[in-house]
């Protein structure tokens, strides 16, 4: 009696949605990079910014209908790399970067293949059982979403400002390269994820409300305070995985030390 090999089962179809939603998103930095190329920089970075807030939701969607596949994983990464990668260091060569010439071009290239790596480390991490950073509700260097808004910083000063020391290429190149570095790092960094309590949640949905409302009467504004209260948010979550680091040495100290024999 022979026996049919079983059939290698597809996506299901559970998982079509958060993979569009991540479809989607690369889609976004692809059309970044459209108007970058047509010089309209306030259309490039609000759809990098778009392709941000799609890249947040894809993972929840994902394990709300549990649907979390290596698949997905993958085809997240491929869009992160080009949203937050590459969109980014076109859209800074483009605007400021250009006329530099060949050194211009080697900085877009550093920040695009940083941001390479920095999802590469992550996807080679993703199956291993020890991770000091994860396990103690830290991120390992700043995440591309992040890397991305900070280094576009500059740009939102300038079409909030119009100033023209915003737009000389060599701030900007020492400011993509800083934000690059700060990507493939090992520092620890905060991570999105927060839980609020029961008592702050009407505080938390005052503070959103306001955020939003200045984000749509000042965007410009509002966008570098935000990448500047995260930028300053950095030292203090390296101080804090440093104290987390110390209370469990602490605690495994005294758990592996032995006991006093009785008299």
């Amino acid at each position: 009696m022979s026996i049919r090999p079983r059939r290698e089962r597809g996506i299901p179809l559970r998982a079509v949605v958060p993979n569009t939603v991540t479809a989607l998103a690369l889609c976004s930095g692809l059309t970044a990079i459209r108007f970058a190329i047509l010089e309209n920089w306030e259309a490039a970075v609000l759809m990098v910014l778009a392709a941000a807030v799609l890249d947040g939701i894809d993972g929840r969607i994902a394990r709300l209908v549990r649907a979390e596949s290596r698949f997905g994983a993958e085809l997240d990464s491929l869009s992160d790399a080009i949203s937050f990668g590459v969109a980014p260091a076109l859209i800074l060569y483009l605007w400021s970067l250009e006329t530099l010439g060949r050194f211009g071009w080697l900085v877009a290239l550093i920040y695009a293949l940083f941001c390479a790596l920095r999802l590469a480390r992550f996807n080679a991490q993703i199956d291993r059982e020890h991770q000091p950073h994860k396990s103690a509700g830290f991120l390992t260097g700043v995440p591309a979403p992040a890397g991305a808004a900070l280094a576009l910083a500059p740009l939102y000063l300038w079409l909030s400002t119009e100033e023209p020391i915003l737009h000389l290429p060599v701030i900007v190149a020492i400011w993509t390269t800083f934000i690059a570095i700060l990507m493939i790092s090992s520092i620890a960094t905060f991570t999105p994820a927060i839980r609020l309590r029961r008592n702050v949640r009407f505080e938390a949905i005052a503070v959103l409300v306001v955020f939003v409302a200045a984000l749509v009467s000042a965007p410009w504004p509002t966008l570098a305070v935000m990448a500047a209260l995260y930028l300053f948010s950095i030292p203090f979550s390296v101080r804090s995985y440093r104290r987390i680091r110390q209370q469990r040495a602490a605690a495994a100290g005294s758990a592996g030390a032995p006991e006093p024999r009785a008299p």
